[in-house]
């Protein structure tokens, strides 16, 4: 491939990348010489003033690891981007930015689509091994300041739920975090049923993370035959996360409702993130004109399982009225903040939060308390 230049690689990177929405911030800095970007979150101007004993638990947190860099990236130019925000770092950089934040823990996860689509034997090794690396370096060096979701090989449902029951088990792990279509398939599938039940008996969450599209899909939805209108890599941000992972998790989640996944595991709990991934904007439309065709099959309103089964957090959305939009819809006690580093700057989205103006109540719900209930966690004391 030819060599990238400033514009291509910082598409390359955002798109390829972990983060979404504003992960742009984190390119252009990277690639300025951390220059404060152009374009700054929604903020209020009594920030200085509000709230800075809020604690916060970042709940979509993300990680690359050599071997993942070699799995999930396209170039030698993009794993150097990679390196470069910090992605690999789980050490003083990370804390650094933050304590710098205020940003008092990190939920990790690995960065997509991690190794739920390596199959076989290597794909359950490469899961353990991922999990047991989180275990054995920042968590127990830096104790209180990470936890995690585990990381499935998820081709192997079966060896997929073990491994989420192992690592909760045995390694203190939250949940688990799943990255867009398993092979063409979604949780609905028969196929991860295992998974889902694990998850539910556990008492554990699963992330809905985007993924990129088959290949069917991104030729048809996110393509183009006429080269004078594409730059190198834009195709790749068409349906990654300039629009189309937004759109893929949602549709995700409908699946879910619509196929009775909740029926079937009524207590299963599952997190999205980017602040709903357009959730808020389609809540109506949707409740509505999924509610009649499903009326027969289905055990509850099609809304009510938004209302039951899911948690929405605010990751690399820092717009207050994006979080109003969703609080109009969705309880407040289902809203957890997150920052989606180091894909978006960690301190923006607190200053960002601290100046939101809701009660105090509902911002340490949505900043930490939500968390703590959902995970069974508390932030540590500095």
């Amino acid at each position: 491939m030819k060599s990238m230049g400033r514009r291509s690689f910082l598409a390359a990177a955002t798109a390829l990348g972990a983060g979404a929405g504003l992960s742009t911030y984190a390119a252009v800095s990277a690639a300025d010489g951390n220059k404060t970007p152009d374009t700054t979150p929604d903020t209020t101007s009594d920030i200085a003033l509000r709230d800075r004993d809020l604690p916060f638990i970042g709940t979509e947190e993300t990680f690359t690891t050599p071997t993942l860099l070699k799995l999930n990236s396209i170039n030698k130019d993009h794993i150097a981007f990679l390196e470069e925000i910090g992605l690999s770092d789980l050490g003083e950089r990370r804390i650094g930015d933050m304590d710098a934040g205020g940003l008092n823990v990190q939920i990790l996860s690995a960065h997509t689509p991690s190794v739920q689509n390596v199959p076989g034997k290597r794909g359950i090794d490469l899961a353990y091994g991922l999990n047991r690396q989180l275990v054995e370096g920042p968590i127990a060096k830096y104790p209180g300041r990470f936890k995690a979701f585990a990381t499935l090989p998820l081709q192997s449902p079966e060896a997929a739920a073990d491994e989420l029951e192992r690592s909760v088990k045995e390694d203190g792990f939250l949940g688990a975090l799943t990255n867009g279509h398993i092979a063409k398939k979604y949780l609905d599938h028969p196929d991860f049923e295992p998974v889902l039940a694990r998850a539910q008996a556990l008492d554990v969450p699963i992330y809905l993370h985007p993924g990129y599209p088959a290949d069917e899909v991104f030729k048809i939805y996110y393509s183009t035959t006429r080269s004078e209108y594409t730059e190198e890599f834009q195709d790749y941000i068409f349906s990654g996360s300039g629009y189309g992972w937004h759109q893929e998790v949602l549709t995700q989640c409908i699946r879910m409702i619509a196929y009775g996944v909740f029926d079937r595991f009524p207590k299963l709990k599952i997190i999205i993130g980017h602040m709903g991934e357009g959730l808020p904007f389609y809540y109506k439309r949707i409740i509505e004109d999924m509610g009649e065709p499903t009326e027969n099959s289905l055990e509850k309103p099609f809304g009510q399982y938004f209302q039951d089964n899911f948690w929405i957090t605010t990751s690399a959305f820092p717009q207050t009225e994006l979080l109003d939009l969703l609080l109009g819809y969705i309880s407040v006690d289902r809203v957890m903040f997150a920052t989606d580093y180091p894909f978006a700057d960690i301190k923006a989205q607190t200053d960002w939060f601290r100046g939101v103006d809701l009660p105090r109540e509902d911002k340490e719900k949505i900043a930490f308390r939500n968390a703590e209930k959902l995970f069974r966690m508390k932030v540590p004391v500095k």
